[in-house]
């Protein structure tokens, strides 16, 4: 096994980075269509707004776990750090492993968020369809 060095776990910050910056941006833009459903939803109660409500909340406790395996991921790295500076090489690459699991994990959960939003889309197109008949 070749000695890891404290450049390879830090190699996962940028990417953790950006992943996380990612999931930022979908939080954003799910509460404003949370806040829009809502509203909607108040003024006139559908079949369609109730399916989209639970498509979301769904949606949202993907996101969380999806947040939380992303953070946990970049601080099993920092750790993983922490132990190669320690000169633990052993506990070192096995943490970096963690690390790399959880971030496996969060993308996974990513690609399953993203065929639920596609659902969603499919149910607007559904109303669509059918107004336009």
């Amino acid at each position: 096994m070749e000695e890891l060095t404290l450049a390879t776990p830090s190699l996962l910050f940028s990417a953790v980075s950006l992943i996380m910056l990612a999931y930022t941006n979908r939080f954003l833009s799910y509460a404003a269509v949370v806040r829009a459903l809502k509203s909607d939803y108040d003024r006139a109660p559908s079949p369609v707004a109730v399916a989209q409500i639970h498509n979301l909340r769904r949606r949202l406790y993907l996101l969380r776990a999806m947040q939380v395996l992303g953070i946990l991921s970049l601080l099993s790295s920092v750790v993983s750090m922490l132990f190669v500076y320690m000169g633990w090489q052993v506990v070192a690459v096995f943490i970096f492993g963690i690390s790399l699991l959880l971030l496996i994990a969060s993308l996974c959960l990513s690609i399953v968020e993203i065929m639920i939003s596609v659902r969603a889309l499919s149910i607007h197109l559904g109303e669509v369809e059918q107004k336009g008949q």
